[in-house]
């Protein structure tokens, strides 16, 4: 099977779309299909073209062999994480490069999967898919637009959100197949009036890298609390800051920020003017240092705002944090807090609670024992449960299903979902005049 993958972003850019687009491209490929990612230059969260590729960038286009898959990266207007006109540039630059080089560069493949977020980048998976007349899956990885509004980027009341809600209806009615990361997120779209057999929940999964042995944490005394992920407005991190401050008073508690985003100044503006010296910004590293910096902590922070559109998700980082053996001290509810509890990974307190998060640390910090124990529980659940190659032949499986479906319906116009619709009004038209 020929399987075009579109996402905004891939590696070397940092976080969980982009590493998931690499993970089961890798795993598709192993496994013999040939796998074609459409991706733009590697930007994000910046707003700067990654080094190693502003050469190329100036050429427009780029392709590249990567893990036994092509990369097709296509031209984007570059924007940091933040700032409503530049973002929306960047978010459909990259919509009409990608429908336009895709469709020019690309043979057909069998299969078109479009991945969100954003929801410009699934319009130019649909674009591909009737151009090419194959079946496209729509990955939603956030509900958008409640998403933006969660964060405080838009208001449900504006233009914008009510367009970006029709948009990703209309999305999901014209897939062959939308797939989430959550139930939650499942049942969410199933309300808004696609049929459930049309929407399938495939979690993200965590790469071998995660699951190797980890080297014994070297303490020297100091107990280390990290967090590491985008810095953005979804995160709420400081809340982090907070806790650092009703910590500082104890000389062995070390925070670190590993990752790079919107609100990366105004952290370290407010660590400053705070006065924290236990809190230390790393920067953004590469995704295969990911393992080590995990490792070299005694807890890992997994926050978000408290907001009920995070109810529905589970951040990637979770994942990779118990694969690797560290205690969790997650401040989401919803879905996340019930994988955590099931696999007895972690602590959880309230999001934005900067009181619980001190406790929580003092906790794991006094009890060792009951750290380590947690650690191994959640290494033991994502090795039983979320191994990549497993969730990949899964998500391979569907695909082929999708693309058997399309292809014993000789009525579907153009490939993508819409046939569905078509077919299933006609049924009903039919019932009525009998």
């Amino acid at each position: 099977m020929k399987i075009l993958y579109v996402s905004h972003y891939f590696p070397p850019e940092m976080g969980a779309p982009a590493g998931r687009v690499a993970g089961l491209s890798r795993e598709w490929a192993r496994a013999g299909h040939e796998v074609h990612v459409l991706t733009g230059f590697p930007h994000h969260p910046t707003g700067k073209i990654h080094p190693d590729y502003r050469r190329a960038f100036r050429r427009g286009f780029l392709r590249e062999r990567v893990d036994g898959y092509d990369v097709h990266r296509t031209w984007i207007f570059p924007a940091a994480n933040r700032g409503k006109i530049r973002r929306s540039l960047n978010y459909a630059s990259f919509m009409a490069s990608a429908a336009l080089v895709g469709s020019l560069r690309i043979r057909r493949p069998d299969v078109v999967v479009a991945t969100s977020p954003q929801l410009l980048c699934a319009v130019a998976g649909h674009l591909l898919a009737r151009r090419f007349r194959c079946p496209m899956v729509m990955e939603v990885r956030d509900l958008w637009p409640e998403s933006l509004v969660a964060v405080g980027a838009s208001r449900h009341s504006s233009p914008l959100v009510t367009g970006l809600e029709r948009l990703a209806c209309g999305l999901y009615r014209r897939a062959s197949h939308v797939v989430t990361i959550t139930e939650a997120q499942r049942a969410a779209i199933v309300a808004d009036g696609v049929p459930a057999a049309q929407v399938s929940v495939i979690p993200n999964g965590v790469d071998a890298a995660f699951l190797e042995p980890a080297a014994a944490r070297c303490t020297d005394g100091q107990f280390v609390v990290t967090y590491i992920g985008t810095l953005g407005m979804a995160h709420k991190l400081e809340t982090l800051l907070e806790a650092a401050k009703l910590l500082r008073g104890d000389a062995r508690i070390e925070f670190r920020i590993v990752g790079e985003g919107a609100r990366r100044e105004a952290l370290e503006a407010r660590t400053k003017e705070l006065g924290l010296t236990n809190v230390h910004f790393a920067g953004e590293r590469p995704r295969d240092e990911v393992p080590r910096w995990i490792a070299e902590s005694d807890a890992c922070a997994v926050l978000l705002r408290r907001t009920d559109v995070f109810l529905t998700v589970v951040p990637s980082k979770m994942l990779e944090i118990m694969a690797v053996g560290r205690p969790i001290i997650l401040g989401v509810d919803g879905e996340a807090r019930a994988l955590l509890e099931r696999a007895c990974a972690g602590l959880v307190i309230q999001p934005e609670s900067a009181e619980q998060l001190a406790a929580a640390i003092r906790r794991l910090q006094g009890e060792p024992a009951l750290a380590r124990q947690l650690g191994e529980n959640g290494r033991e659940f994502v090795r039983r449960e979320f191994r990549r190659e497993s969730l990949a032949a899964r998500y391979l499986e569907l695909l082929e299903r999708v693309r058997a479906e399309v292809a014993s319906d000789p009525s579907a116009p153009l490939g993508a979902g819409e046939w569905r619709v078509r077919r299933k009004s006609e049924i009903r038209n039919q019932k009525s005049e009998s």
